[in-house]
């Protein structure tokens, strides 16, 4: 077979090496799985040559036959031509060793709450035998919904989009880890669907890109659906919501988790008299908080409690 011949000496360093170049060249944009050019083309090599996503070192020696260098090409120039996140061209994201299908009706998993997951939310879940009944709200493929699936094993999970399209794609990922008898999918704007449901602990990675934002946003990120990324004004539009109404859902105990990108500052200048607490993730302090259920209906309280403030007071709030 004509593919099974070496590609004139070409060896996996070699591969790697020139799509690292190109990729220099072309000023993509990365953050889609991969940071950097480096990494996006060792990703992709290894893909096309059909080598473990984790280990480059054992194959760089290694020479590639004609079919494979064509075959990392081609992954290659279309990475470059349509400028498209790399995931959607081999139809696979990675969240630390667990791998998700995923196309252009979801967004690309990449989520600093995968990383708590792996480590069950510890300290802040001490038991997680107690966590009996979660939430994954605005769910997109469906990964969060299989981590929390399998990081609390005892738990039934709802996962809820707004998406019907990214649903299906959630379908498909639950379908492959066999948890259909444990995870709910669901269509629901934020919780519009679920109403009289109480969970253990919700987690949420909603969309909170401002406008001005969303308007200066690299090639890559515009392929994924713009539901899943534009969050009004000042990318709190679905936070307000989930922290207004988050509280009637949780248990007594329960914990919210929500992920809004490096927005920290922002976030508590918006919402002074909520505690948030904000784990150290790989992406710093300022990515992911977590409130318990008392301190919401807590801060809702004092917050109610508080002299109306002046129009002119308004509008100056209004145009921070």
């Amino acid at each position: 077979m004509s593919g099974a011949k070496p590609a004139a000496g070409i060896t996996v360093r070699d591969l790697v090496a020139d799509a690292h170049a190109r990729f220099r060249r072309a000023r993509l944009a990365f953050g889609h799985g991969t940071t950097n050019a480096w990494d996006e083309a060792v990703y992709l090599v290894l893909h096309a040559l059909k080598l473990p996503p984790d280990r480059l070192t054992p194959f760089l020696a290694r020479n590639v036959t004609v079919t494979e260098r064509e075959r990392a090409l081609r992954l290659i120039r279309e990475r470059i031509r349509r400028r498209i996140p790399a995931a959607y061209l081999t139809r696979e994201a990675w969240l630390g060793d667990t791998r998700f299908y995923v196309d252009e009706r979801a967004i690309v998993p990449r989520s600093y709450l995968a990383e708590l997951l792996h480590a069950r939310l510890a300290p802040w879940i001490a038991q997680p035998a107690r966590i009996k009944h979660a939430l994954d709200l605005c769910t997109g493929s469906g990964c969060l919904a299989v981590l929390l699936a399998r990081t609390f094993p005892a738990a039934r999970i709802d996962a809820v989009d707004i998406s019907s399209a990214a649903l299906a794609v959630a379908r498909r990922n639950v379908a492959a880890y066999r948890l259909q008898r444990r995870v709910r999918l669901l269509q629901s704007d934020l919780f519009s669907a679920l109403r009289g449901e109480r969970y253990d602990l919700i987690v949420a990675n909603p969309p909170y890109v401002s406008t001005a934002v969303m308007r200066k946003l690299p090639p890559e990120y515009r392929h994924e659906p713009p539901l899943a990324l534009a969050g009004g004004t000042d990318g709190f539009d679905a936070v307000r919501i989930i922290l207004r109404e988050a509280a009637q859902l949780l248990t007594a105990g329960g914990l919210l988790v929500v992920e809004v990108g490096h927005n920290r500052k922002r976030l508590e200048a918006r919402f002074p008299h909520l505690p948030f607490v904000w784990p150290q993730t790989s992406g710093g302090e300022d990515c992911v908080f977590m409130l318990q259920r008392r301190d919401l209906t807590g801060a809702a309280r004092a917050a109610a409690a508080l002299p109306r403030p002046t129009r002119r007071a308004s509008a100056a709030t209004r145009r921070r």
